[in-house]
């Protein structure tokens, strides 16, 4: 067995399996990864792959655990080669970020533009998705860091560390019955259409509970994972919108009212995660605390030699989150609206 022929396989497996790709992505031809993969196989003495004709078309159960284990050897490989990196060149390198379209849009952008003024040798890559398309992304190494809300059990072999707080905010068209409500309650949104957010296909909706408690079900009119399409819809007088408060923006979203809905759905955390055992680089260090000044280095360090995500957060029950504050001047709006990048607030242990 060799080095190679594991670096093959977890190509593979990051490249949907598709062997043509894997190839160009480590500059050789397919028929020499074919030749490894079948090498690997009969060394083995089982195949790692259903076969149709030539083509890929799934791994099989043994396979699976060789894959994971050929990515968790791949990985320790390429920490090895960090490691000598970051005594040569620490300006040098890649960073791949998973995360959803509301942290890629709304907050994202200031802290990848500082980032970039200070690592401008640094290939920045970042995916877009919805939780289970990040967490596909980690369980096959393709991205570095992974930025999201919630889901927190699809990342199981991810150290998650907390970065801000926020909440959700109603928004509805100038004229709409419920600017005229005082006191909006989860009954008064249950009599109208609404438009929010996809929803996790693998575990509960803390939107969907909301209303359960109270024995309401909420008449879910459309999903998108786009705050921006959400937006659209509700221009269009489809619904009631429900988004994350740092999706407003004071000049694009004038037209709409806003509405504080902090006091009926509980406040989310938003986390950044890496794997398990991975070798973080001083500029992945940098990036983490640039979106979250309270993860500093010693922090981040102290949270990755721990076993287990349960010890990772009774290490962080102490200390206080930033939340999103500033308040977006311009914009129609009911309640206190809080919009202030996180990396902007400064939390202080308790």
């Amino acid at each position: 067995m060799k080095l190679v022929q594991l670096r093959f396989l977890a190509a593979v497996a990051q490249n949907g399996l598709n062997i043509t790709l894997a190839a160009n992505k480590l500059s050789t031809t397919q028929p020499a990864v074919s030749k490894q993969l079948r090498l690997l196989e009969d060394e083995l003495g089982f195949n790692i792959f259903v076969r149709s004709g030539r083509a890929l078309t799934r791994i099989t159960p043994p396979g699976e655990r060789v894959v994971q284990c050929a990515l968790r050897i791949v990985r320790e490989a390429q920490n090895i080669k960090g490691i000598a990196a970051e005594h040569k060149n620490e300006g040098r390198g890649t960073l791949s970020i998973g995360t959803t379209h509301t942290q890629a849009r709304y907050v994202l952008p200031p802290v990848i533009r500082e980032f970039r003024i200070r690592y401008p040798d640094v290939q920045f890559h970042l995916h877009q998705g919805t939780s289970e398309q990040i967490a596909e992304m980690a369980q096959s190494a393709c991205i570095d860091l992974a930025i999201a809300t919630g889901a927190r059990d699809l990342f199981s072999q991810f150290v998650l560390l907390p970065c801000y707080r926020w909440h959700r905010r109603i928004i509805v068209p100038a004229g709409h019955p419920l600017e005229r409500v005082e006191h909006i309650t989860l009954k008064h949104l249950a009599k109208y259409p609404i438009v929010t957010y996809v929803f996790s296909f693998s575990g509960p909706s803390s939107l969907h509970d909301a209303f359960a408690a109270e024995g309401l079900r909420p008449n879910i009119a459309l999903t998108a994972r786009d705050a921006d399409v959400i937006k659209t819809y509700v221009r269009l007088g489809l619904g009631v919108g429900i988004i994350a408060e740092m999706a407003l923006d004071a000049e694009s979203d004038s037209d709409l009212l806003s509405i504080d809905a902090s006091h009926l759905f509980p406040m989310l955390t938003t986390w950044i995660g890496f794997a398990r055992g991975m070798l973080l680089r001083r500029y992945m260090h940098e990036f983490i605390s640039l979106l979250a000044p309270h993860l500093d280095r010693s922090l981040v360090d102290r949270a990755a030699q721990l076993r287990t995500q349960s010890e990772v957060d009774a290490l962080f029950s102490s200390i206080s989150l930033p939340t999103w504050i500033r308040t977006v001047a311009g914009l129609p709006q009911r309640g206190a609206a809080h919009c202030e990048s996180p990396a902007q607030a400064h939390p202080a242990p308790r």
